[in-house]
């Protein structure tokens, strides 16, 4: 063999490693991606397990608020479609609409002294509130890694190895502009 072939091959040698470890990013991105998305989904899981006793538990006390119950109940129904079908588009906007029916829950039962005295009621509203801040910061890690995983598959030359093996960029879990504002607790009085 002459001095230009074995340099030929240990190019190729090296490129062809180099893609290797590139590949092997990309599937560990993927992988890490697919991880945060499962811890969010056993949050939203225990979350969606919880409503229906919180929402028992103010009915006997909420006879006239069948409104606001009725909105959480759908929409709680709307978050375990988009996750049970792993739709991050459709997800935040029914988040959205969860978290806006508990705040005014929340928000309605200072009216009800016996509801806020309930221990049960205590528990449930204690329990969700920590599985909604839980939420929050595994959304927040979700968010990176897609980040991270959507920025990878775009930069050369890791978007050569990521269009040939059909590596997909994935959505972010945003909620809406509704969700950052305050609730207004004289509106839900009035």
């Amino acid at each position: 063999m002459d001095v230009s072939t074995i340099i030929f091959l240990g190019i190729i040698a090296v490129v062809a490693v180099y893609g290797v470890i590139i590949y092997n990013n990309l599937v560990a991105l993927k992988h890490n991606v697919s991880k945060s998305w499962s811890n969010i989904d056993v949050l939203l899981k225990q979350r969606h397990d919880e409503l229906p006793k919180l929402v028992e538990t103010c009915k006997q006390y909420m006879g006239y608020e069948q409104e606001t119950l009725e909105k959480v109940m759908k929409a709680r129904s709307a978050v375990a479609s988009a996750r049970e079908a792993g739709d991050v588009s459709r997800l935040g906007p029914a988040e959205t609409q969860l978290r806006m029916g508990l705040g005014n829950l929340f928000a309605l039962a200072e009216a009800y002294p016996d509801l806020k005295a309930n221990d049960n009621f205590k528990h449930l509203q204690q329990r969700i509130s920590g599985l909604e801040d839980s939420i929050a910061d595994r959304r927040e890690f979700y968010n990176e890694t897609v980040n991270a995983n959507n920025v990878r598959i775009e930069q050369f030359p890791d978007v050569i190895i990521a269009r040939l093996l059909n590596f997909k960029e994935r959505d972010l879990l945003e909620f809406s502009d509704e969700e950052k504002q305050d609730v207004d607790i004289k509106a839900l009085f009035n």
